[in-house]
């Protein structure tokens, strides 16, 4: 006879406490941890490009840009090292703020403009000024109080694509606009690709680029490091066996072909306990890491539904792309390569290839779309070219897709071949 437990026990057992998670808010994309591992050496970087402020404070303003794909820890590493670096000024006696902003949320100056003006308890008239005027009167009350802002600017990409060209010059150019003798604002600049920057005028580009630190996909052994203190912090104590890491680290780890994507890691730990929670297993094992990669999958479930929406040329893109990676076997083409392998392929299919310009668009909205991810070359390529590659592995099914929905294309078109 088969007994069935009440509603009322399952629930008061899932409310009494887990015997997985210690912490597991220390799982959370939004949670700090106090130690780096690997990125060290970007926090050194970071310190000496700002390290003038401590004796050169009023007298200049300093830009950085740190850049790198989703998850390599663009974010955690640019909040760490401001919080820091303003307790380190502060105990020496110098008045330093640090605000780190995100241009996915404030797409715009006034956004950003309220945001900084409510971190520093400033009272801004909602109507009747410009972004640009707003602006200026935060200026002037770092000023008259001897204030230096350390202002980050994440996912400064978006703001790109959002704001208009005198907005961003205002920014970026800042003393040039004002006529303040003392300077009180300095930037870090966190973006998916610097690229992206060469979508502006040369005047603002050059005024970016003097300073850039990149931060590269995490290998297998570097997410290892970072899942195990994770472990220690959010799990009870040998309740993750270190093949279960192991797993994951390889899983992810750009070194073995995976993204190098950290956030995702995490998830995949933290989604993985969750697993072993609901079957009421005392340890999180592999299996558990298994199912919960393909749970957290999602991102690429969202990729797939959107090739049926993708215009005619930028299906061919993704064909030629394919077809370039399975050829070379490589993970990443040059854009040089791409662009002859697309040509060719246009022509076999009967289209006019586009321009040089509009293959770099393509790349750039596939690339917001979440379907393509660009990194700068770096040793043992000849010059600085964009790397292209996929943001999802090359399955049967995601190749048979694109070609599927290609040809309905192809098909739809007024003049068939």
């Amino acid at each position: 006879m088969k007994v069935t437990t009440k509603l009322e026990d399952i629930i008061e057992n899932s409310l009494s406490g887990s015997t997985i998670f210690k912490q597991q808010k220390v799982l959370s994309p939004d949670h700090i941890p106090s130690r780096l591992p690997h990125r060290e050496e970007k926090i050194k970087e970071l310190s000496l490009a700002f390290r003038d402020l401590s004796t050169n404070m009023g007298s200049t303003s300093v830009r950085v840009v740190v850049s790198g794909p989703t998850g390599t820890g663009k974010t955690v590493t640019t909040k760490s090292f401001g919080d820091a670096l303003k307790r380190k000024f502060n105990e020496r006696g110098l008045r330093v703020e640090y605000i780190h902003a995100n241009c996915h949320s404030q797409r715009t100056l006034y956004l950003l403009t309220m945001e900084i003006a409510s971190h520093l308890k400033l009272p801004i008239p909602v109507r009747g000024l410009s972004s640009q005027e707003a602006f200026k009167i935060i200026h002037d009350y770092l000023a008259k109080r001897n204030i230096h802002l350390i202002l980050t600017l994440d996912e400064f990409d978006y703001l790109i694509n959002t704001s208009s060209y005198e907005d961003i010059y205002f920014l970026v150019r800042l003393y040039d606009e004002l006529s303040s003798p003392s300077r009180h604002i300095s930037y870090i600049f966190v973006m998916r690709d610097e690229q992206n920057l060469y979508a502006l005028d040369r005047s603002i580009r050059d005024h970016i680029l003097r300073n850039v630190i990149r931060l590269e996909p995490y290998k297998s052994y570097e997410l290892k490091d970072i899942l195990m203190d994770r472990v220690n912090e959010a799990f009870y104590p040998n309740v993750v066996p270190e093949d279960t890491v192991d797993y994951i680290s390889n899983l992810y780890g750009h070194d073995k072909g995976g993204s190098g994507n950290a956030r995702l890691a995490i998830e995949a730990l933290e989604v993985a306990g969750k697993i072993a929670e609901v079957k009421n297993s005392p340890l999180v094992l592999v299996e558990h890491a298994k199912e919960a990669n393909s749970r957290i999958n999602v991102e690429a479930g969202e990729i797939l539904d959107e090739i049926p929406l993708l215009d005619l040329h930028l299906l061919i893109m993704l064909k030629a792309l394919i077809n370039l990676q399975k050829r070379l076997k490589v993970d990443s083409v040059p854009i040089g390569k791409l662009e002859k392998e697309y040509a060719e392929l246009c022509t076999e299919l009967g289209e006019d290839p586009r321009r040089h310009t509009q293959i770099y668009e393509y790349v750039r909205r596939m690339k917001l779309m979440g379907i393509l991810e660009t990194q700068q070359s770096g040793k043992g390529m000849r010059g600085r070219t964009t790397l292209i590659s996929l943001s999802v592995p090359i399955t049967q099914d995601f190749e048979d897709l694109i070609t599927r929905n290609l040809r309905m294309k192809l098909d739809n078109r007024e003049e068939p071949v």
